[in-house]
């Protein structure tokens, strides 16, 4: 779809804002590996390429590779992950014991308030979005 102004005349004032491609963003991957006390087998040695974090520190969206591995994971109650696999095989086990295996094309949602293990069967690339929401959640009608 091609990009246009919208007929009420706020094209001008959204100019400001534009949209970011992870292709014409270059940015200096970050190393960084799980606690050691989080540690299950392997070493997952991982570099994330963070393109773009929100102003309020609330998202953020770039490209991750993590080495074969297995780690122990905690997803705070508001931090929610979109992934999509470019590359690799991932096994996501949570607390009752329940597996999911991922490979290069799937896109899943880790909720927040998530325990369990991640493993990468082999390396894995991917990209995430990462929000933490802070609002409330809707209580119960």
């Amino acid at each position: 779809m091609a990009a246009t102004r919208n007929e009420a005349g706020q094209g001008a004032a959204a100019a400001a804002i534009r949209v970011l491609s992870f292709d014409d963003n270059a940015v200096t991957p970050e190393a960084i590996a799980p606690l050691p006390e989080r540690l299950v087998s392997g070493d997952p040695q991982q570099k994330a390429w963070n393109h773009y974090s929100d102003p309020t520190g609330q998202f953020h969206a770039g490209i991750w590779q993590g080495e074969a591995g297995a780690w122990r994971v905690f997803y705070d109650a508001h931090e929610e992950e979109l992934c999509t696999l470019l590359e690799g095989t991932v096994r996501l086990t949570d607390s009752g014991g329940l597996q999911r295996e991922f490979s290069a094309g799937a896109t899943f949602v880790v909720p927040g308030g998530f325990t369990g293990i991640w493993e990468n069967v082999t390396r894995v690339r991917k990209i995430y979005a990462i929000g933490t929401l802070h609002a409330p959640a809707p209580k119960d009608a």
